[in-house]
């Protein structure tokens, strides 16, 4: 569960952050970690080393399993948690020891954390009527803010008066109206369905967008990871595994942990027969395949090659030209799911997955088909890596 603050007076650093503006102060500010760790007092490592450059502007998302280190960093970067080693700079200073006062950030948490005794107007308003802005300027600026998230016209509402997106979008307009240059959140939409988590995630990259603001986001769910980001980290056991654009992350995972965390693949182990710019010809059971690689196997080496269930092609008759045949497959059952079919077969006793698109045809349940797969979409992974990828 997501930490709330310790006290208001702890929020009120949150919410009212003031830091005096760097001399590369522009519309939005870089966040770098440089050799940046952790350890609780009990001995436990939440964060291996970890190194990580956020660009201006850029919506980033540290995505991971329960235990990964992702609200850790999330909580380094604003300042709630001190770094055991390393350093953390925001704007291009470093603030690795600063308060969170001093770091011009906006933090969302999971439960909204709003006054239940003040309107959302004043909701929005706290930061500025703590740093004694005029009440006309605020009056302003709340009335901008809740254009910007959707919420003209619910002012003079309560937080217990409005649905949980509508509370959340509250939260947001917090910590965006004093225009923060890095905007953190834990999680945001965490307790939400998943329509109003889509639809209130598209807003807040359209504001993120619209602001140009730094977003550093945290979640374990891939699919918000996708819609959202410019930047995907993806973390385990307090290790950055990799990093790149979602498209790059999905369609070239670094090994087989990062492959299954970021959607459903078929998994084949196979033994490298050749190594060449970038293409691998394995062995898989009886059969030469072909398929995409990065760098560290050489002939000889035990792998698994890794295909979406999408990429995976199901044909009655001869495969397309140019693709890599696995083989004879027998169809055990198929799942009707609105635009695609999703087809699970048997070859040699390891289930394969294939969704096929609403126009293909289905397979009968018990046929035999040929399985195959465009060498560009199959990659070579290991069973593991502690090595960082970075597209």
């Amino acid at each position: 569960m997501t930490a709330l603050p310790h006290s208001l007076d702890q929020f009120d650093d949150i919410t009212a952050s003031g830091a005096t503006k760097p001399s590369s102060y522009d519309t939005a500010w870089s966040i770098r970690a440089t050799d940046v760790q952790h350890t609780f007092e009990n001995g436990f490592r939440a964060l291996e080393p970890t190194d990580l450059w956020i660009e201006p502007g850029t919506f980033c998302t540290l995505l991971g399993p329960s235990g990964s280190g992702k609200t850790t960093l999330l909580r380094i970067f604003a300042g709630l948690l001190q770094p055991t080693a390393g350093i953390v700079e925001i704007g291009g200073r470093d603030v690795t020891h600063a308060p969170v006062q001093d770091r011009e950030i906006g933090f969302v948490f999971q439960h909204y954390a709003l006054f239940p005794h003040l309107t959302v107007a004043e909701n929005i308003a706290y930061p500025l009527r703590i740093r004694k802005v005029n009440k006309r300027e605020r009056a302003r600026r709340v009335e901008e803010t809740l254009e910007l998230v959707d919420l003209a016209g619910y002012g003079d509402r309560r937080p217990d008066q409005l649905s949980g997106g509508q509370q959340q979008r509250v939260a947001i307009g917090r910590a965006l109206i004093y225009s923060p240059k890095v905007l953190l959140l834990d999680e945001p939409l965490g307790a939400l369905d998943r329509k109003l988590r889509q639809q209130l995630g598209a807003d807040l990259r359209r504001i993120q967008q619209e602001l140009g603001t730094t977003a550093v986001y945290v979640t374990h769910d891939q699919e918000e990871a996708f819609l959202l980001s410019d930047q995907v980290v993806v973390m385990d056991h307090g290790s950055v595994k990799q990093i790149g654009e979602p498209r790059s992350v999905y369609a070239h995972p670094c090994d087989l942990f990062v492959a299954n965390f970021l959607g459903d693949t078929n998994a084949l182990s196979c033994t490298v027969t050749s190594v060449t710019d970038g293409r691998a010809d394995v062995r898989i059971a009886e059969s030469d395949l072909s398929c995409i690689h990065t760098d560290g196997f050489a002939t000889g080496d035990s792998a698994v090659c890794t295909i979406r269930p999408e990429d995976l092609t199901l044909s009655a008759g001869d495969p397309p030209g140019g693709a890599s045949v696995l083989g004879t497959v027998v169809v055990e059952d198929k799942i009707f799911m609105g635009s695609r079919t999703r087809v699970l077969c048997d070859f040699n006793g390891t289930r394969l997955v294939a969704d096929l698109a609403r126009d293909d045809r289905d397979p009968d349940v018990g046929e035999r088909v040929q399985a195959s797969w465009s060498p560009e979409v199959a990659v070579l992974v290991k069973t593991g890596s502690s090595s960082v990828s970075a597209e």
